[in-house]
């Protein structure tokens, strides 16, 4: 249901379940159950459904975890929207403030530029909002000088290394399973 309120706001148009990340967290249990589904002998024994029963289990439990995971993160993507407006209050609808507060989360590094291209605005329109923006601390700028500027969003930054880390680790929260793979470390805003 999330997803549908996300995608009608254009906040995530396309909804990835990251299975992929939570399978590379469980390797162990992921090359397991490949190994075992690779049954060699006849496909009709008893030894083959189990092995069959026991790798769609693993991924369907990955699937679950994932989709369990990327859903906290579209919750999370919807508090900092609306927090996000609720700091630069009014927002006029339509207007690079407003397109740009709903780009932000995907796009949490940008120059004005590339924000100008994601929201179909003009330079001068787009680099008011960023400086709106700025101003409110929701972005901050990376570059010194008028020219070429590249902006951050700290706390989309966060948001993003927060999920990475929750599917790196086995059950889903570092304070109780370390991590199984590299990830960033917290991003600190």
């Amino acid at each position: 249901m999330i997803h549908l309120v996300l995608r009608r706001r254009g906040v995530a148009e396309r909804i990835i379940a990251p299975v992929s990340l939570v399978l590379a967290t469980w390797s162990d249990s992921y090359i397991d159950g490949l190994t075992r589904f690779r049954h060699i002998g006849s496909s009709e024994s008893a030894q083959a459904t189990d092995d069959l029963n026991l790798w769609v289990a693993r991924f369907a439990a990955a699937c679950t975890r994932a989709a369990a995971d990327a859903t906290a993160f579209e919750v999370k993507a919807v508090e900092l929207q609306r927090s996000w407006r609720d700091r630069v209050a009014p927002v006029r609808a339509n207007s690079a403030l407003d397109l740009l507060l709903s780009k932000l989360i995907g796009a949490p590094i940008l120059t004005v530029s590339t924000a100008a291209t994601l929201i179909g605005r003009s330079f001068p329109a787009t680099n008011a909002a960023v400086d709106r923006l700025t101003e409110a601390g929701i972005l901050r700028q990376l570059t010194i000088g008028r020219r070429n500027r590249a902006f951050e969003s700290p706390e989309a930054i966060s948001a993003f290394t927060t999920l990475e880390r929750r599917l790196a680790s086995p059950d889903g929260d570092t304070r109780t399973s370390e991590l199984k793979r590299p990830v960033a470390r917290r991003f600190a805003h």
